[in-house]
C-alpha cells in the first residue's frame, strides 16, 4: 500500500546530506592548479585551473559535518576545465565516496556540465594567459637548435589549432559540477535527479517550479526509505523511485556489476577480488572517474559479509598523488590521463600491487597468487547468469559511455501527478502545471504519433535496462555470499572464546587468539588451502571474527548478524550438509528468489514523498535563463541546518596540506612498525606451537603450509617498507634494487679494517645476493628479493644483512625521501630488533621452497677417536637422501674423511647411506658419526652412528643407514638447546641386553611410538614431519619393538656378547619351516598359514638381499616392511607361540606374557588404517 513520507527529523534520515554547486569563482579568478602535473608547454585552454565550492546546502547537518577541500577536490577532480564551441560540451557523469573515521561512508553524485563564461575578467584572463603563452613558446624554440626547434614548432603549432582562444571569434566555457551527497549509494536515483535539473537548466522553457523547490524538497522532504521499501520523490521532469533492501537481503549495492564484468570479463573480475580479500595494494586505471568507483564499488560489495578495512579511495586526484606511496594496503583509483604511459607512473612498490588497467581490460596481480576456491566452477556460474543478462563473459564489451542523455517525459509522469492530485498533494498554481503538461502530451500525441511511440519506448526501455542492471547485481552478489557461507559456514565452531567480559577481552586484545585455524584449515578441502591460509591472516578477516566475539556482550554488527542469519537457515533447509572437506561445488539456488523483492519494490513503490512546491522566496528570485544554472536563494536552503556538535571525524587522507601529509607518513611509520612487530611475535608463536597449545591442539609443528604464509607476509612488509618514500623507482621490488645498488657502491670503497665482524657479515650478504642472482629458477626481481629474504632467515642472518644493508647513510639519502620509514633512525633499530627475535626459532624455508636449484654439500666421516687410524684402511661410500630426492651413491677415496659435492636440492636431510667395499688388509672402522653441510643455508647435519663397520665386527654390517638431526648453528652441543624448535630424534644408540629395564617402561615405550605414528598421519599432510624419523630414529617404532623382542632374550652373559634380535627371528623362521617340512609340530599349537608363509617370505628374502646390512639393518627393514604391508600385527603372535621362544626367553619375558603380546598386537594393529610410504634408503635392494 502505497504512503506518503515526509524528512522533517534528523539529517541522518533523510535521502540527501547536502547540495553542492561547485565552479569558477569569478571573485577570485583564475589560479593553475600546480599540482595537476600538466606540461607548460599546453595551451591555457587545455591546462587545469583550481576550482571552488560556490554554494552548498545546508550549511552543515548532524553526524555529517562538510569538508569544503574535499567534497570540491572530489567533485572537480582535474580542476575547472575550459573549452571553445570547437569542442565538446556534453556533460559528464561521475560519483565519489568519503570515509569516516568509524568506517561509515558518505556518497557524493556529480553532474559535471559547461557554463559559457559571461564574466569578462575571467575573459580577459584567459586572453592574456594564451597572449604570454604564445610568446614564451616562440621565445623557447628560438634558443634551441634547429632540429629541435623543428620538432617543438610542430607541436605548438598542433596545440595552437587546437587550443588557441580568440575573444572576438570563440565562445569561451566553463566546467561547472552539480553535487548531491547522500548517506547511501542511490546510484540511479540521484543520478536521475541531477540530470533532470540540469535538463530544466538548459531548457528554453521555464520549469514548473523554480529550482529551489526542487533542492529543497530533496534535501529536507525526502526521507531515507525504510528497509526492505521503496520510496517515489519527484525531479524536475519526472518521478524518481528509489529502495532500500530489507533486514534479510545482502546491502544496498547499485552500482552495476555488469559494467564492471563487461569492462574487465569474469576471470579478470574474480582476480580482482582475490587480490582485494587478500589484502594487496590495488591500484584502479582509467580515463572515466565513474569507471573508477565502479570497479571499486563492485568489488567491495563482493566481499559481503567482510568489510575492505584499509585505505579507499577510488579517486585519487592529483594533489593525493603522495597517497600511492603508502606502504600499506590499499584500494585506489587515479586516471588515465590523455596521451599517459603506464610507465610514467610512480609507484614505489609494486612486489604486492594489483595494477587494474580498466580501459584495456587487463589485471596485473602479483606473483605467487594463490587460486580462489573452485575458481573454474565460480567463473563458469558468473558467465551463465552473464549469458542470461546478455552480457559477454570474457569482458571488453562496449558499455554505455557516462555521458548524461536527456531524459525524456513519459506517461508515467502524467499518471504520477494525477495519483498526487487525487491524494491532496497539489495546490493551485501546480494544478495549472498539470493542466500544461497534460496539454504538451496532447499535442505531442497528436502531431506525430508514431514518433511520440517511438520516443516512449526509449523511456521505456531505459526503465527496463536499469530494472535488468539491478536484478544482474543482486544475482552476482548472491554467487560470491554463496561462496563464503559454503566456505566458512562452520566459522562459528572454530572462534574461541577465552575472556569472560568485554573489559579483560579488550585489554588482552593484542594478545588474544580469537580462531582456531590450526582446526579450521584442517577441515578444508586441499584445494582451498593455499588461499585461506593467507585469508585467516588478513585485516578483514580478523575484524569479522573479532565482531563475532564482541556479540557475546554488545549487538552483532549488522553485515555478520545478516550472514548468520543465512548460515541458520541454510542449515534448516540442508542440516546434513557439515562436511567442509568433502563439499562439490554447488550453484547458488536462490538467484531469482532474491531478485523478485527489489523487481517488486522498483515496479511498484511503497511510499511517496512529499512532492515539490513552492518556497516563499524574494520577488525576481527563481528566474530563468536558459543555460545558466541559477545563484540560488540561500535563504530558503539554508533553513533546518543543524548545529549538532557531535560529528563524526572525516579521514584526513583527503586533506593535501603539508602539515597533514607529513603527519600521515608519520602514522604510516608507526604502522610498519607495529604490523612488523605484530607479524614477528605470530611468527614465533606458531613456530614454537603456543597457540596450538593453547586451544587444546597440543604439539604443533608448522613445517609447510602457515609457514609459508607467515613468511610471505613477511616479504610482504619488507617490500613495503622498502618502497616507502623511494625516491625513484628502479624495478618492481624496491628491496632488491637496493641491494643491488648496495652491492655497487661496497665494491667501489673497501671495507675498514678495524670492523672484521661487519666485513664477514657484508661477505655472507654479497655472497647470498650473488648465489640468488645464479640461481637458474628464471626468477623476477621479486622472486629474487622473496628468495633472498628466505635464504637469510634460514641463515638466521635477516636482522643482521639488512643492518649492514642501512648503514650506508648517503646511498640512503640518495634513494629515499627524508619522510621515508628507512631514514628514522628509531622506527628503524626497533624494526630491526623485532626481526632479530626470529633467529629464536629454526626455519628451513628457503631449503623447502626453492627445491630445483643444485646446492653445494660437503660431508665428513668422523671415526672414533681411538681409532681413527682405521679409516686409512677403508674405501667408504655415502648417499644422502632428503625430503626431496638423493644424491646417489658418492664414492670417498681411501685415506679420505670429507667429501664435497654437488647435486640437487635434497630438502630437509632425512637419512644417510654409509657403507665400505671390504677391500683391504683390516677392511673395518668405528664410526661416530657423518657430520654433512649445506654451503649456501650454513645448515648442518649429524647422522650419529656409534657401530663398526665392516666385516667380523659387531653385526658385521657394510653398510648403515642413518638418520639425521639438524644441528643449531652455534654447536653441536647446543643442539636444540636456546631454540623453539625441539632437536630431532637421531639414529638409535646401540642396545645391549635390556637386563634391569622394567617390561613397564618397554611397553610405554612402543605405546609412545605408536603413537606419534597416528599423530603423523592425522596431520594435514603439508603439516607433517619426517615419517623415517619416527619409524627409526631414536624412541621411533623399530628401537621400541627391539627393546621388547630383548626383554628376557637369554644371553651368554660370561663373555657378555651383543645379542641380536634378527638371531632369534632366523631361528625362528627356520624352525617354522622344519616343522611344516617334516609334519611334525611337537605339540605346538602354531597354526600355520599365510601370515605364517609371510614371515618366513620376508625374512629370507631380507636375508638373500645384495645389501651388506648387518643384523641390525635387517630387523630394520622388517620391521619397515612389515609396518609398510600391513602384516607385523601378525607376525608378533607367531613369534610368541614358536617353541623357540620358550627355550630363547626368561619366564617373565614380555614375548611370552599374553597379555603383553595382544596388547602390543591390538597397537600395531591401529596402524594399518594408514598407507605408508618408505625412503627408498631403507629398500633398495629388496623387492617385496
Amino acid at each position: 500500500m502505497s504512503g506518503t513520507a515526509a524528512a522533517t527529523g534528523s539529517a541522518s534520515c533523510r535521502f540527501a546530506h547536502y547540495f553542492v554547486v561547485c565552479g569558477v569563482d569569478t571573485e577570485t579568478g583564475l589560479e593553475l592548479d600546480d599540482g595537476a602535473g600538466e606540461s607548460f608547454e599546453q595551451s591555457p585552454i587545455r591546462r587545469s585551473f583550481k576550482s571552488k565550492v560556490l554554494v552548498h546546502y545546508p550549511e552543515n547537518t548532524d553526524r555529517s559535518p562538510f569538508n569544503k577541500d574535499a567534497v570540491n577536490m572530489l567533485c572537480m577532480p582535474r580542476g575547472l576545465s575550459f573549452h571553445t564551441q570547437a569542442n565538446s560540451l556534453d556533460p559528464q557523469f561521475h560519483s565519489f565516496t568519503i570515509s569516516f573515521d568509524d568506517g561509515t561512508r558518505s556518497y557524493g553524485f556529480v553532474h559535471t556540465f559547461y557554463e559559457e563564461v559571461t564574466s569578462a575578467q575571467i575573459i580577459t584572463a584567459m586572453q592574456t594567459l594564451y597572449q604570454m603563452h604564445h610568446v614564451d613558446m616562440d621565445s623557447l624554440v628560438s634558443s634551441l637548435d634547429e632540429s629541435d626547434a623543428e620538432s617543438l614548432a610542430g607541436v605548438s603549432g598542433c596545440l595552437g589549432c587546437t587550443g588557441s582562444f580568440d575573444p572576438a571569434r570563440d565562445t569561451l566555457y566553463v566546467s561547472k559540477a552539480i553535487c548531491l551527497l547522500t548517506p547511501l549509494p542511490f546510484l540511479q536515483a540521484s543520478r536521475r535527479f541531477l540530470s533532470q535539473l540540469h535538463q530544466a537548466v538548459t531548457s528554453h522553457t521555464a520549469p514548473p517550479l523554480p529550482l529551489e523547490s526542487y533542492i529543497h524538497n530533496i534535501l529536507y522532504e525526502v526521507p531515507l526509505p525504510p528497509p526492505g521499501r521503496s520510496l517515489r520523490f519527484h525531479g524536475v521532469q519526472g518521478p524518481i523511485v528509489c529502495q532500500r533492501p530489507g533486514p534479510s537481503e545482502l546491502p544496498l549495492g547499485e552500482y552495476p556489476l555488469g559494467e564492471a564484468f563487461s569492462l574487465l570479463g569474469v576471470d579478470n573480475m574474480v582476480q580482482l577480488l582475490t587480490c582485494a580479500l587478500l589484502e594487496t595494494q590495488v591500484l584502479l586505471y582509467s580515463h572515466d572517474y565513474q569507471r573508477l568507483m565502479t570497479v571499486a564499488e563492485g568489488i567491495t560489495t563482493l566481499l559481503f559479509p567482510f568489510q575492505w578495512q584499509h585505505i579507499y579511495l577510488p579517486i585519487v586526484s592529483a594533489p593525493l598523488h603522495h597517497l600511492l606511496d603508502a606502504p600499506v594496503p590499499f584500494l585506489m583509483g587515479i586516471q588515465h590521463r590523455d596521451g599517459a604511459q603506464r610507465s610514467s607512473l610512480h609507484l614505489p612498490h609494486e612486489a604486492n600491487l594489483c595494477f587494474v588497467d580498466i580501459d584495456n581490460h587487463c589485471v596485473e596481480a602479483p606473483e605467487d597468487l594463490p587460486v580462489f576456491p573452485d575458481q573454474t566452477e565460480l567463473i563458469q556460474e558468473l558467465s551463465e547468469i552473464l549469458l542470461r543478462f546478455g552480457l559477454p563473459p570474457q569482458g571488453g564489451g562496449i558499455t554505455k559511455p557516462t555521458t548524461t542523455t536527456s531524459l525524456r517525459l513519459s506517461s508515467l509522469v502524467l499518471e504520477d501527478l494525477m495519483e498526487d492530485r487525487r491524494n491532496g498533494n497539489l495546490g493551485g498554481e501546480e494544478l495549472a502545471v498539470l493542466e500544461r503538461l497534460q496539454a504538451l502530451a496532447q499535442r505531442c500525441e497528436g502531431g506525430k504519433t508514431s514518433e511520440g511511440r517511438k520516443t516512449l519506448g526509449n523511456v521505456f526501455e531505459e526503465e527496463e535496462e536499469e530494472l535488468k542492471a539491478a536484478k544482474l547485481n543482486i544475482q552476482l552478489r548472491e554467487v560470491f555470499a554463496g561462496r563464503f557461507a559454503a566456505i566458512f559456514g562452520r566459522y562459528e565452531e572454530f572462534v574461541i572464546h577465552s575472556a569472560l567480559d568485554l573489559d579483560s577481552w579488550l585489554s588482552n586484545r593484542e594478545g588474544t587468539f580469537n580462531f582456531d585455524k590450526v582446526s579450521f584449515l584442517s577441515v578444508q578441502p586441499a584445494p582451498y588451502l593455499r588461499f585461506l591460509s593467507r585469508f585467516l591472516e588478513t585485516s578483514m578477516f580478523s575484524s569479522f571474527v573479532e565482531g563475532k566475539v564482541i556479540s557475546r556482550w554488545a549487538d552483532r554488527e549488522p553485515l555478520q548478524q545478516l550472514f548468520d542469519n543465512r548460515l541458520e537457515r541454510e542449515r534448516l533447509y540442508d542440516p546434513d550438509d557439515n562436511d567442509s572437506c568433502n563439499c562439490r561445488y554447488r550453484k547458488c539456488t536462490t538467484l531469482f528468489e532474491s531478485a523478485q523483492a527489489a523487481e517488486r519494490r522498483l515496479l511498484r513503490a511503497d511510499h511517496t514523498a512529499i512532492h515539490p512546491h513552492l518556497l516563499d522566496m524574494r520577488i525576481g528570485q527563481g528566474r530563468h535563463h536558459p543555460g545558466y544554472f541559477p545563484k540560488l536563494q540561500a535563504d530558503v536552503l539554508a533553513q533546518g541546518q543543524n548545529t549538532n556538535k557531535k560529528n563524526l571525524c572525516q579521514s584526513k587522507l583527503l586533506d593535501p596540506s603539508p602539515q597533514i601529509i607529513t603527519q600521515t607518513h608519520r602514522e604510516f611509520v608507526d604502522e610498519l612498525l607495529s604490523e612488523c612487530r605484530l607479524k614477528t611475535k605470530r611468527m614465533l608463536m606458531e613456530r614454537m606451537g603456543k597457540e596450538s597449545a593453547e586451544v587444546g591442539q597440543g604439539e604443533a609443528n608448522i613445517t609447510g603450509l602457515q609457514e609459508n604464509t607467515l613468511i610471505h607476509g613477511l616479504c610482504d612488509l619488507l617490500e613495503r617498507t622498502w618502497g616507502h618514500g623511494l625516491q625513484l623507482k628502479q624495478g618492481k621490488s624496491a628491496l632488491w634494487s637496493h641491494l643491488l645498488h648496495y652491492q655497487a657502491a661496497q665494491g667501489k670503497t673497501e671495507v675498514p679494517a678495524e670492523s672484521p665482524g661487519q666485513s664477514v657479515t657484508l661477505v655472507f650478504c654479497f655472497s647470498c645476493v650473488e648465489f640468488i642472482q645464479t640461481m637458474s629458477e628464471g626468477l623476477s626481481e621479486v622472486g629474487q628479493a622473496r628468495a633472498w629474504i628466505h635464504l637469510a632467515l634460514e641463515k638466521k642472518m635477516l636482522s643482521q644483512h639488512l643492518k649492514d644493508l642501512l648503514t650506508n647513510q648517503e646511498l640512503l639519502r640518495q634513494l629515499y625521501k627524508p619522510h621515508a620509514f628507512l631514514l628514522c633512525e628509531e622506527e628503524r633499530e626497533q624494526f630491526l630488533f623485532h626481526l632479530l627475535s626470529l633467529n629464536t626459532v629454526d626455519y628451513l624455508c628457503f631449503t623447502r621452497v626453492f627445491t630445483s636449484i643444485s646446492i653445494p654439500y660437503r660431508v665428513a666421516i668422523i671415526p672414533m677417536k681411538k681409532l681413527s687410524i682405521a679409516m686409512a684402511t677403508v674405501n667408504p661410500w655415502v648417499c644422502v637422501s632428503g625430503e626431496v630426492g638423493d644424491s646417489g651413491v658418492i664414492q670417498m677415496q681411501r685415506n679420505t674423511q670429507e667429501i664435497f659435492f654437488q647435486c640437487k636440492n635434497l630438502g630437509r636431510l632425512s637419512t644417510l647411506q654409509l657403507g665400505q667395499e671390504n677391500s683391504g688388509l683390516l677392511a673395518k672402522c668405528l664410526i661416530d658419526c657423518v657430520m654433512v653441510y649445506n654451503e649456501i643455508t650454513g645448515h648442518t647435519y649429524k647422522f650419529p652412528c656409534g657401530r663398526w663397520l665392516g666385516k667380523g665386527v659387531g653385526d658385521g654390517s657394510l653398510e648403515r643407514v642413518l638418520i639425521g638431526q639438524l644441528v643449531s648453528p652455534g654447536g653441536e652441543e647446543d643442539a636444540g638447546r636456546g631454540t623453539g624448535t625441539l632437536p630431532e630424534l637421531a639414529s638409535p644408540s646401540q642396545i645391549f641386553i635390556l637386563s634391569g629395564i622394567l617390561s613397564v617402561e618397554v611397553q610405554e615405550d612402543m605405546r609412545e611410538a605408536a603413537n606419534n605414528l597416528v599423530k603423523h598421519f592425522h596431520k594435514h599432510e603439508q603439516e607433517r614431519g619426517n615419517l623415517t624419523v619416527l619409524l627409526c630414529g631414536e624412541g621411533g617404532l623399530v628401537l621400541s619393538l627391539e627393546k621388547f623382542l630383548l626383554h628376557g632374550l637369554k644371553t651368554n652373559r660370561l663373555f657378555q656378547r651383543n645379542v641380536f634380535v634378527w638371531d632369534f627371528i632366523e631361528k625362528a623362521v627356520v624352525s617354522m619351516e622344519t616343522d611344516d617340512q617334516m609334519a611334525d609340530l611337537q605339540g605346538s599349537t602354531l597354526k600355520k598359514g599365510p601370515p605364517c608363509d609371510s614371515l618366513c617370505h620376508y625374512v629370507n628374502t631380507i636375508n638373500v638381499s645384495p645389501r651388506n646390512i648387518g643384523k641390525e639393518g635387517k630387523f630394520q627393514l622388517f620391521v619397515c616392511l612389515g609396518i609398510r604391508d600391513r602384516l607385523l600385527s601378525q607376525w608378533l603372535p607367531l613369534l610368541a607361540e614358536c617353541p623357540l621362544t620358550a627355550r630363547a626367553y626368561e619366564e617373565d619375558a614380555l614375548l611370552r606374557d599374553c597379555a603383553a603380546v595382544n596388547s602390543l598386537s591390538r597397537i600395531l594393529h591401529t596402524l594399518d588404517e594408514f598407507t605408508i610410504t618408505l625412503e627408498m634408503a631403507l629398500v633398495k635392494g629388496v623387492d617385496l
